[in-house]
This record gives structure tokens, sequence and C-alpha cells, in this order.
């Protein structure tokens, strides 16, 4: 009597257990690449290389607005797969390599001439930027890029900033001997430029709230240690891309104000006094010799009268 409980109860719990047909699925996506390209507009064309497998597994896709999707193999065919959201779906398996293709429109912030992205996606990325952007921001800190076309994300959170087309010009400090050009890149207004020996270093006016500016200066006017001060308040800044001869220092003020960028003057070198009418715009220069011109005409004629 006690076997007969005992097979009723393995009976009874066989007949309330549910019965599951299921895949293990791979939860690794094994993708070779994935690829950013980013246009002028701002537009972004991601492309993913999945590894061929013989189970199914689960690919996520970078977050954002999904169109123009692709899904192919090495040789052009359409590939079949289950659509499990809106970002990720499973793909099945597979004897060649899988390539999968879309367009994201609204990944992509533009304001004050910046553009940026708040990214998130836990594999290795590659970035490629518009021609014309040689530098990028990460988290805020630069990455030159050089003859580059782009960076490497490896499975990271950050915040990307690019500028496209950044307007670079240049200030000049002058010794017995030499002239130093410091460039500078950035889309805010810079004024009242002037190298101050006393204090070591260059001074600036720059007018805007949290803009990227940069600048490359040469190592034999002004070398390590720096420091940037924002009306002589000590403030965050980059230094990078060293190249033994030149130096590119990036800030991003809160607000406008006067940057003092300073350092270790070269003590061999003998500077001439700042040439502060050199600093004058071209067009102020124009109007001030245009009227100095009308000034003497009138005072000629009323000699003459």
């Amino acid at each position: 009597m006690k076997y007969f409980y005992y097979i009723f109860f393995i009976i009874l719990i066989c007949a309330i257990s549910p019965v599951v047909y299921a895949q293990v699925l791979d939860e690794n996506s094994m993708q070779k690449s994935v690829k950013v390209n980013i246009n002028p507009n701002g537009d972004v064309h991601v492309t993913h290389v999945i590894k061929k497998s013989n189970s199914p597994h689960q690919v996520e896709l970078i977050n954002g607005t999904i169109t123009n999707l692709s899904v192919k193999d090495q040789k052009g065919n359409a590939i079949q797969f289950g659509v499990i959201d809106n970002n990720s779906f499973m793909l099945f398996p597979s004897k060649d390599d899988i390539i999968i293709e879309y367009d994201l429109s609204d990944v992509l912030n533009f304001e004050k001439n910046v553009w940026s992205w708040d990214f998130l996606y836990l594999e290795s990325t590659s970035f490629f930027f518009p021609e014309g952007v040689d530098l990028v921001f990460v988290d805020d800190k630069p990455a030159f890029l050089a003859d580059k076309k782009g960076i490497i994300c490896h499975g990271c959170q950050m915040k990307l900033n690019y500028l496209l087309n950044e307007p670079k010009f240049i200030k000049e400090v002058k010794t017995q001997t030499e002239k130093f050009p410091i460039e500078f890149r950035t889309f805010e207004e810079i004024s009242n430029f002037k190298f101050d020996k006393d204090s070591g270093g260059i001074k600036f006016q720059v007018e805007g709230d949290n803009s990227f500016v940069t600048t490359t200066i040469p190592i034999k006017l002004i070398s390590d240690p720096y420091s940037v001060l924002l009306d002589n308040q000590k403030i965050i800044f980059h230094k990078f891309n060293e190249n033994g001869t030149h130096v590119w220092l990036n800030l991003k003020p809160e607000h406008s104000g006067e940057i003092s960028i300073l350092g270790t003057l070269n003590p061999d070198l003998i500077y001439e006094e700042q040439n502060l009418l050199g600093e004058f715009p071209v067009e102020i220069l124009s109007v001030i010799l245009a009227a100095i011109v009308v000034i003497i005409v009138v005072i000629f004629f009323k000699k003459r009268k």
C-alpha cells in the first residue's frame, strides 16, 4: 500500500507540472565588429558583423529610432530573424557571418555648434566622423584624430562631443629673434590677447558659456607646468597631443571672462613689448585710419579758407 502512495504522488506531480519546450540561447552575440558612421548632417549608419553560429543567439542593437534595417549574410542573401523588441532580436543558426545594417536619425543633438551623443552600448564600437573633424571629446576629454578617421570605444558609456568646421585663427608673440604663433580653435569670440612675461603666459578674453576652446602653444615659448585661470580662479584643463615642439591645451570655461594660460617661460628669449595696435581687428583699424584722413582733410580746407 505504501508503494501505491509513492506512485500516485509521482503521477500527480507530473500531471500538474507544465511541459516547456525551449532552446538554450547563446547570450554572447559574438559580434566581430560594430561600426558607427556619422555624416555631416548628424545622421548615423550602423553596421554589425556577427560571427556564424550553430545555435540561436540574441543581438542587441544601439538604442534609437531604427530605420532601413537590413539583415543579410556575406553573400547578400536576406536572413530570417525573430523580433524580441524594438532594439533586439534573435538570429537563427547560420553557416555564414551575418551583416546587420540600419540608420539612426535621432541620437545626436546639435546645440551651440556642438554635436553630442549620450552613448551606451556594451560591445566594442568604432566611430567614424565626417571629414573635417579631427578633434572629438569623450566625457569632455579631448581625443586628437590627426589623420585617423575615428575612435574605438570598448563596451562603453560616454558623452561624445565633436565640432564640425571649427574656426581656427592665429595670435602671435614676438621676441627679438623669433615669432611664435599660437593657434586658437573655438566658435567663441577671443579678444584682448596679450603676452604677459611678468605672470609667465598669455591672457585673452573669451565670450560664451561652457564652450570648448583649444590652443596650440610652442613649447619653446611656454613649457610645463601649466595652469589655466578664469578671472584669476584655477579651472580644469586638458593637456594632450604633445609632439616635442607644441602642446595642445583644451579648456571649457563656465562663463565669459579673462583666461590666463601660465607656464614656464624660456629664459633664453628676449621678449618685445606687446604691440597693442596689432591686436585690433583689421576692420577697426580701417575705420580709425579713415577717420584720421577725414580729420586731416577738414583741417586742411579750413586753413585754406
